[in-house]
This record gives C-alpha cells, structure tokens and sequence, in this order.
C-alpha cells in the first residue's frame, strides 16, 4: 500500500468518481467519504459504494448529517422544485455550505489518518454557478485548513486538490475513460429514482449528457 494517502469527496457522480481515479493513478492510497446529508434521495450513496469499490480504495466512509434541517435548496426541501430548464444566477439546487462542511468532515478524517492530501470535483468550467466550486474557494479553504489543524500549525500542510477545476465535463469523461472508470455505477442526477435511473431533465442531467455527447462516449445513464 502506498504511504502516500488521500481523503476524497466522493458524492457518486461522474465527477467525484473520475476524481478517485485520478488520485489512484497518481499513486495515493485513496480514502473516500460521502454524506447522507438529507438529500433526495440514496441513490447516489449507493453508487458511491460502488465506485469505491471498483476503483478499490482503502476504506469508504459515509458520514451522517441534516442538511434537510436547514433546509434552503430544492436537494434538502422537498417543498422546492428542482428546475427542469436554465435558470439565471445562482439556483435553487446550491446548497448553503455543503462544500465548506464536506471539506470540514474530510479535514478532520484525513488529520487522524495522517493524510495531507485532500481531492474534491468541482469544476469551474461545465458547472451550475454554486459560489463553493470556485478557485477561490478552494484556495480559500487549503489556507484555512492550515490555520485551524494541529498538522497545519506543526508545519505537516495540507492540499485541497481539485484536479477537474479547468476541465470540461467532455474532457473528465474521457480522463475517466482511459483510467477505468464505470460510469454506468454512477448517479448524477438531482432527482434520481430509488433504482439509481435519472430524470434526464435537471441541471445535472444535461451537462452529464452534454459531456458525454461531446466526448463521443457512449452514456451509460440509465433513465426513467
């Protein structure tokens, strides 16, 4: 096993999984954590477990949270729709501070493993406008990571890799192709049935379809 360990965010879409097996090939031993944080539905757990799976990470992790207490999105209120066509501005599928606690959780994990490397999909190219998948952002978040850990203090830094930053959805399919990646154990739609099949109509659905389309890969995604 390598020494060199990593903490990933994997949700069980497309992104988050070509995310793990970018790590893999890099050499890290790969630690993975999802949140059953309120959110529609399971499927997407269950298609983290998968993927974590295939790809044969070290451990996976699934942390409960309750999001849906807060509530604030249409992923975490089922009395908000979750829209089926563009919308301008920032939509109502942002969820307030999702990065920034998911970041948080792993932070934490990967200080007790003795990881320094901690791999997150956003993507500030095909993406939804959510404020928490910017450069910034992450940046923002390495700096804090290492003000606020015994680790950071000691001199024991931490990265927050975000490796599909400048890619296009297109692009991530076809590193993901080349590394193995199963898409079709992948979940990336908003509203999912129980049996993992997608709407084809949210905001997700089109920019996975989208990139599919523009890689010339077949889309494995599975619709109800």
């Amino acid at each position: 096993m390598s020494a060199k360990k990593a903490v990933i965010l994997l949700s069980g879409g497309l992104d988050s999984a070509t995310v793990v097996a970018l790590a893999k090939a890099d050499g890290y031993s790969c630690y993975t954590m999802s949140f059953d944080y309120g959110q529609r539905h399971c499927s997407e757990l269950h298609a983290a477990e998968q993927v974590a799976r295939q790809l044969g990470v070290v451990e996976h992790k699934v942390i409960g949270l309750n999001l849906n207490g807060m509530g604030g999105s249409a992923l975490t209120d089922a009395s908000i729709d979750v829209p089926e066509s563009p919308s301008e501005g920032i939509p109502v599928t942002y969820v307030p501070a999702r990065n920034t606690v998911f970041l948080s959780l792993a932070l934490g994990w990967a200080e007790v493993l003795g990881a320094r490397d901690i791999f997150i999909g956003v993507n500030a190219v095909d993406y939804s406008g959510y404020p928490d998948c910017r450069p910034e952002f992450i940046e923002a978040f390495e700096r804090m990571a290492n003000l606020a850990t015994k680790a950071g203090v000691e001199g024991q830094g931490f990265r927050i890799q975000a490796p599909l930053q400048n890619m296009s959805k297109a692009e991530i399919v076809q590193v993901g192709m080349r590394l193995g990646v199963d898409y079709a154990l992948t979940v990336s739609c908003y509203q999912a049935d129980d049996e993992g099949r997608a709407c084809g109509k949210c905001d997700s659905c089109r920019l996975r379809a989208v990139g599919f389309a523009a890689a010339g890969v077949d889309d494995p995604t599975r619709y109800f």
